[in-house]
């Protein structure tokens, strides 16, 4: 198990991460800034130069959840992270990763008023002796508050919250220790194994009478997503599109489905890559659509979106999917893609 202290810079995530290791027998302080530390001193300046934040590193984000299951490995008890993390689709991503690993995480938010929290960021001191190294510390505190703030909604909703302000970080960890155990800050994240070879896949495209397309927006990944999933063994692709639309989605499609795009997905290390196929499920009435029903521990939400809308929702490689199938739809075939270019 990972128990994650999230909040504000300044909130007292790592001093109460410390003192929480002693209320919970067997565990261990995981810190994820090392890992950030270990790709500043091995990636090239010029990549560095591309992000401003590590967390913005994909590199980051999996080897987090590499050592943190090898840690666990290691020691078998449960880890203890302090870290910020504000953008949601990063969330999704690492916890997602944990889940498919079977490593449920408890996501803790440690919220502090911001008062306090601009005195407490004041008076930080980082690096002893360096006027200027912590004034730069401070700044980039400060610089965070109004993501923290914008992140809130999201945060509250899916974090156990423990307000810090005027308690001390073992008061705080023991609070945390007791509601731990108690079940609280779990994540209900659907537990995708992760492939271990290529993998043949089944989208389907559903549309309203304005024909836009519904996009569902997944807990366990980040960027939105067409509504389908992974075929099974034996099982044929158009019929995994149909059940993945019922277990989504709670729509039943009676008509069989017709293809719209085959696209050969090329391996990208760590991913497998495999084959990927839309197709088109036909319109869903407005009655269908009051009636969608997800699964909270696998969808958060869903939404019928045009296709310059979707652009702000699709990692590049669903989006050029998408557009292509939506040109087949219109010319009446279907295309062929290998790495989201036609051929053929």
């Amino acid at each position: 198990m990972i128990v994650w202290l999230n909040g504000a810079f300044g909130a007292g995530k790592t001093a109460t991460a410390r003192e929480l290791v002693d209320f919970m027998p067997g565990s261990t302080f995981y810190d994820p800034e090392l890992v950030g530390n270990g790709l500043r001193m091995m990636l090239p300046r010029k990549r560095l130069e591309q992000v401003s934040d590590y967390q913005d590193l994909p590199s980051w984000r999996r080897l987090v959840v590499d050592t943190g299951a090898a840690l666990i490995a290691e020691v078998g008890g449960p880890l203890v992270v302090a870290m910020t993390v504000l953008r949601q689709e990063y969330r999704d991503e690492i916890f997602g990763h944990f889940a498919a690993r079977r490593i449920p995480v408890r996501h803790v938010l440690l919220h502090t008023d911001e008062t306090i929290l601009r005195e407490r960021i004041a008076g930080r001191e980082e690096i002893p002796g360096d006027p200027e190294a912590n004034e730069s510390v401070r700044q980039w505190c400060l610089a965070h508050l109004a993501p923290y703030r914008a992140a809130l909604p999201w945060l509250t909703a899916d974090a156990h919250v423990v307000d810090t302000t005027g308690i001390t970080p073992r008061q705080t960890a023991q609070h945390i220790a007791d509601a731990v155990r108690e079940g609280a800050g779990s994540c209900d994240i659907v537990q995708t194994p992760e492939p271990t070879a290529e993998t043949l896949a089944a989208g389907v495209l559903l549309f309203d009478e304005e024909d836009r397309v519904l996009l569902v927006d997944p807990t366990y990944k980040p960027g939105w997503e067409f509504p389908g999933g992974v075929v099974e063994p034996g099982e044929p692709p158009m019929c995994a599109g149909v059940r993945e639309v019922t277990e989504e989605l709670g729509v039943r499609l009676d008509e069989p489905l017709r293809l719209l795009v085959a696209d050969w997905e090329r391996p990208q290390p760590p991913g497998y890559g495999g084959l990927r196929l839309l197709f088109d499920g036909g319109k869903l009435s407005s009655a269908a659509a009051r009636e969608v029903l997800l699964p909270g521990s696998e969808l958060r939400g869903w939404r019928f979106v045009t296709e310059s809308e979707a652009a702000a929702l699709l990692p590049p490689v669903r989006l050029s999917r998408l557009r292509w199938a939506l040109r087949a739809r219109e010319q009446g075939r279907p295309l062929y893609l290998e790495a989201g270019v036609p051929t053929g």
